[in-house]
């Protein structure tokens, strides 16, 4: 059973950074597309960033600029890096892999991120 492993979540200052990572613990993933997602207290899930197999990225309008999402596919990881942090992005974020459609078919159990001003 596939696992993908989040780490880097914890506490921020508002303007600070934080680099999300998120590893699976099998299994080859060049050819798949890989992203992150968010929920915060008391709303929806919500897509954050994704990559595609060939490196094409998509960000949501409120990160983009300020977020980057990137992968290493010889470490089976995709990362975050999360910069110029606003308090609206404490959320607990989730990573996923291979997209079908509008699903995702693997997801990590989620990292807090939490931004203090």
């Amino acid at each position: 059973q596939v696992q993908l492993v989040e780490s880097g979540g914890g506490l921020a200052q508002a303007g600070g950074s934080l680099i999300l990572s998120c590893a699976a613990s099998e299994g080859t993933w060049f050819w798949v597309d890989m992203g992150w997602f968010r929920q915060a207290p008391g709303k929806e899930r919500e897509f954050v960033a994704e990559i595609s197999w060939s490196g094409r990225t998509e960000y949501s309008d409120s990160v983009k600029g300020r977020f980057t999402i990137s992968r290493d596919n010889a470490k089976k990881t995709v990362y975050l890096q999360m910069n110029n942090l606003k308090l609206e992005d404490t959320a607990v974020y989730f990573c996923a892999f291979q997209k079908d459609g509008r699903n995702w078919k693997y997801w990590g159990q989620g990292t807090q991120v939490t931004v203090s001003s």
